[in-house]
C-alpha cells in the first residue's frame, strides 16, 4: 500500500491546498494522485490535514510506504521507491521523499525515525513547492502525462470539421470530443483533447495544452502553452501558462498569464491579469508559509487564486496577487496584492453567504455542497 501524504508542502501550497490534500493538485494532464496510482498500477492512500480527511478518506494508519504528495513521479523514482526496505527511507538534497514503513499520524517523527537507514537520490527529482511552480513545470507534465494518454486513451478516427492541424502526429483529440473551425498548432508540444471536452469555431491553440472530460474553449479564444483547462472548466479569451484545476470559469474576454485558478472559481468578463512588472524585475508573491511575500525568482507570475473565489467584471489583478478561498472581488481600482479568503470586497464575507454561493454554483454541474465541505468552509473562516 502507498500512501501520498502532505508534510509541509500542504502550508507552502496554499490558497489551493485550504479546501483540498496536496495529492488532488493538477498538474500537467492529471492530478499527482493519478500520476501516482498510474505509475504504481494501483490506488494510492492520501494522508492530510484532519478537517479534510472525512471528505478525501485520509488514512492515519501505520504500515505500507509514504510518499510525500509534492513530488511528481518517474519511472526510475518509482522503482526506487518501489524497492524500500524496511525501516529505510530515501531523501533528495536533504528532503524526505519517501519512507517505508508510514509511521502513525501522531507519531513523533524524530523519534520514530531513529533508527532508519537514509538513502540520498542521486537523479534530480521534481517538486511542487509553491503555487507558481504548478504552471512553472505544467510543461514539462503534460508532455510526461502525454504518454498515458497514448497508451490509455481512445484516438477519434476523423479531427472534426474545418480544422487545420499542425503536428498531428502530437495532437490527440479522443473520441467523443468535438471540435469545429479550430487552429491547434502542436510544433512547440502536444495538444490533448479529452473525450466529451469541446472546442468552439475559431479557437487558436499552441501546444503544450490539455483540454479535459467535459471542458470547452469558447469562440475565439487564444490560448498559448503551457495552459492546462481542467474538468468542466469554460474557458474564452487569451491564455498563456495557465493551469484551471476543475469547474471554474474564465468564459470571456480577458487576458490570464502564468497563473493557477482553482475550483468553482468565475472571473467576470473582461477581467485581466498583469504577469509582468513595469520594470521587468522578478515576481514577489504572498506566502501563507512565511507570512509575507517572498520572491518567487521568476519575471512572469500572474494570479493565484484559491477555491470558489470570484471576479467581478472588469476586475485588473496586479502582478502576482494571491486570493484566498470563497473572495469576492469587485471595483474600479486593482484589488489588493493579497486577497484573504471570505473578502467581500472591502469587507469579510458572511459564512452562511457563502455556503449559499457555493450550493448554487455546484449544483449548477449537479454537485451537491456536502456537510464535509461546510466543515472545511468553517475550518478556513476561523483562520481568517
Amino acid at each position: 500500500m502507498y500512501t501520498l501524504f502532505d508534510g509541509s508542502s500542504h502550508k507552502s501550497l496554499q490558497p489551493l491546498t485550504l479546501t483540498k490534500p496536496v495529492a488532488h493538485l493538477r498538474v500537467g494532464i492529471f492530478t499527482i494522485k493519478e500520476k501516482w496510482e498510474k505509475h504504481l498500477e494501483q490506488q494510492v492512500g492520501i494522508r492530510t490535514k484532519d478537517y479534510l480527511s472525512a471528505k478525501f478518506n485520509g488514512n492515519d494508519k501505520a504500515g505500507g510506504f509514504g510518499i510525500s504528495a509534492n513530488v511528481l513521479p518517474t519511472s526510475d523514482l518509482v522503482d526506487v521507491i518501489s524497492n524500500l526496505e524496511n525501516k529505510q527511507l530515501l531523501t533528495y538534497k536533504g528532503k524526505l521523499i519517501a519512507i517505508n514503513p508510514l509511521p502513525n499520524s501522531d507519531e513523533n517523527l524524530d523519534t520514530y525515525l531513529k533508527d532508519f537507514t537514509q538513502i540520498e537520490y542521486d537523479t534530480e527529482v521534481s517538486t511542487i513547492e509553491h503555487p507558481w511552480d504548478i504552471f512553472r513545470k505544467n510543461d514539462a507534465e503534460i508532455r510526461a502525462d502525454f504518454e498515458f494518454v497514448k497508451k490509455e486513451k481512445k484516438r477519434s478516427k476523423h479531427s472534426g470539421i474545418a480544422n487545420t492541424l499542425i503536428n498531428e502526429k502530437d495532437i490527440f483529440i479522443e473520441e467523443g470530443a468535438k471540435v469545429m473551425g479550430a487552429f491547434l498548432n502542436a510544433t512547440d508540444g502536444p495538444i490533448y483533447i479529452a473525450k466529451d471536452a469541446e472546442i468552439m469555431e475559431g479557437c487558436l491553440v499552441r501546444g503544450p495544452f490539455a483540454l479535459c472530460e467535459h471542458a470547452g474553449l469558447k469562440m475565439g479564444a487564444k490560448i498559448y502553452g503551457a495552459t492546462t483547462v481542467g474538468p468542466y472548466c469554460k474557458v474564452g479569451g487569451e491564455l498563456n501558462n495557465v493551469v484551471l484545476q476543475a469547474y471554474s470559469n474564465k468564459g470571456h474576454d480577458g487576458f490570464l498569464g502564468n497563473s493557477v485558478i482553482g475550483e468553482w472559481c468565475n472571473l467576470g468578463a473582461d477581467t485581466n491579469c498583469s504577469n509582468l512588472k513595469n520594470n521587468y524585475g522578478n515576481v514577489k508573491v504572498y506566502s501563507y508559509a512565511e507570512g509575507k511575500a517572498i520572491d518567487t525568482g521568476l519575471q512572469f507570475c500572474g494570479l493565484i487564486m484559491g477555491d470558489h473565489s470570484k471576479s467581478g467584471i472588469n476586475t485588473m489583478f496586479n502582478t502576482g496577487t494571491v486570493v484566498g478561498v470563497s473572495a469576492n472581488i469587485f471595483g474600479g481600482d486593482f484589488p489588493p496584492k493579497y486577497i484573504p479568503s471570505f473578502s467581500w470586497g472591502k469587507e469579510k464575507f458572511k459564512l452562511e453567504k457563502a455556503f449559499e454561493v457555493a450550493e448554487r454554483m455546484m449544483s449548477r454541474r449537479n454537485v451537491a455542497f456536502t456537510n464535509e465541505d461546510k466543515k472545511i468552509f468553517e475550518e478556513i473562516f476561523k483562520l481568517h
